[in-house]
C-alpha cells in the first residue's frame, strides 16, 4: 500500500460548480483540508458538496466569504472519506471569484 498526499486546485471557480476530485476505485481516498478564498472585491457565497449515487449531500451551503477571506472548512481533526465514484465539487454564487484548495490522503 503506498499513501500519498495529494492537492487539488480550481483557480477562479464561478457559478458553474467545479469537481476538485473524484474518488478512484482501489483507492481509499480521505479530504483532510479545505480552504476557498474570495477573490474580488465583494463578499461571496459558496457552496461544497459530495456527489454520491447521483445525490448530492452538503458540506456547506450558501456559506458567505467575506471580502479578503476564506473559509477553512475542515482540517485538523475533522476528515471527510471518499467512496470510490465520489464527487467532490465546489461552486460559488458569484462568476470567478473563488479560489479552492482540497488536501487528501489517498492510500493505494
Amino acid at each position: 500500500m503506498a499513501n500519498t498526499f495529494t492537492r487539488y486546485v480550481s483557480k477562479s471557480v464561478g457559478t458553474t460548480p467545479v469537481v476538485l476530485v473524484t474518488a478512484a476505485s482501489a483507492t481509499q481516498t480521505t479530504a483532510i483540508g479545505l480552504t476557498l478564498s474570495n477573490t474580488t472585491t465583494s463578499p461571496i457565497t459558496a457552496s461544497v458538496y459530495i456527489t454520491a449515487s447521483a445525490v448530492n449531500y452538503y458540506l456547506v451551503n450558501n456559506a458567505t466569504i467575506p471580502v479578503g477571506g476564506s473559509l477553512a472548512l475542515f482540517g485538523g481533526d475533522g476528515k471527510v472519506v471518499l467512496n470510490t465514484g465520489d464527487a467532490f465539487t465546489v461552486v460559488s454564487g458569484t462568476a470567478s471569484s473563488l479560489d479552492a484548495i482540497l488536501s487528501v490522503l489517498q492510500i493505494t
